[in-house]
């Protein structure tokens, strides 16, 4: 039971630290991981009908009815990844954007290669789901901007959207947020105590994972193959946000006051070359692409044998 739990908590704390990385969701992680389909299920027992236990068998029949011992281990997890590894993760980023890309991009495609052979039909329906999937992925990673005015209906508005995208496998919740035109206000809002509009923004994230978690969940039990092979196809259509060399096309300005890049485009290594001036590191992010891709096959080999 201890290695279970510390197994879970390992895996929040990588969800933790795939949602602090730009274009990453913490539930490609818990897709990766396994624990996707019991995340979903736990959020959905977190209804009427177990709130009703807590008053008429106490405490300990709710705890149990929610999984609980499974939220608090991946939610601390989770916690303790932002608290240890997030500006340990930004740095690296800052420092060797390519090579963590490149990684991030092996461990996508080994992932959705390792989740696609899971499926267990192969006909035109699940291609038909796999190839929507892509599409989706890929269109909310286009350049569209929505631009919303921040006021407290669109904070709460902003807040179940984004939380929907975080636990969908390959889509970025703050990747939407930026899209939106929330990022910064959300940010601004966190920063500055602002009760009001972050108890909104919270009020709509959890209204909106309680919904989401729901529909996915009975997708998942009613067309479990569909289901799947969109997901999958949702990982494949976000390697167009981790593809390592881009060419920035625009610029925000952070809470900090420092320019982070808005709008990118894709560019080849040899453009990337010619129009930044640096080195592309075409070995190394080979490499760091190998080392994602056996990562992935290697935890396959570990749970089979567990098996």
């Amino acid at each position: 039971m201890i290695k279970r739990w510390l197994s879970l908590f390992l895996k929040g704390m990588a969800m933790g630290a795939a949602d602090v990385v730009p274009g990453v969701s913490g539930g490609t992680v818990a897709f990766i991981t396994g624990i996707y389909e019991e995340l979903l299920e736990s959020i959905a027992k977190v209804n009427v009908a177990n709130l009703k236990l807590l008053f008429s068998q106490g405490p300990k029949a709710f705890w149990q009815a929610i999984n609980g011992n499974f939220f608090l281990v991946l939610i601390a997890g989770i916690a303790s990844s932002f608290v240890l590894f997030s500006s340990l993760i930004l740095h690296v980023i800052a420092v060797y954007p390519l090579l963590v890309w490149g990684f991030f991009f092996g461990l996508v495609i080994a992932s959705a290669i390792y989740l696609f052979k899971t499926l267990t039909t192969h006909n035109w329906k699940t291609l038909l789901a796999l190839v929507l999937g892509v599409m989706v992925a890929y269109l909310t990673t286009l350049h569209v901007n929505l631009a919303l005015s921040p006021t407290p209906i669109n904070f709460f508005v902003g807040g179940a959207i984004a939380i929907c995208a975080m636990i969908l496998p390959g889509i970025s919740g703050s990747y939407l947020l930026l899209l939106m035109g929330l990022y910064l206000p959300v940010l601004t809002a966190i920063k500055s105590f602002d009760i009001s509009l972050v108890g909104l923004f919270l009020l709509g994230a959890g209204l909106g994972i309680l919904l989401f978690s729901r529909v996915l969940n009975w997708l998942l039990h009613r067309f479990h193959e569909i289901t799947l092979a969109t997901l999958v196809g949702f990982l494949i259509g976000s390697l167009n946000v981790i593809w390592p060399w881009k060419e920035v096309i625009s610029w925000r300005e952070s809470s900090s006051g420092a320019m982070k890049p808005l709008i990118q485009e894709n560019i080849l290594p040899m453009q990337y070359t010619q129009i930044t001036g640096n080195d592309p590191q075409i070995l190394g992010v080979a490499v760091a692409c190998l080392v994602g891709l056996s990562l992935i096959f290697v935890l396959e080999k570990t749970l089979s044998r567990k098996e």
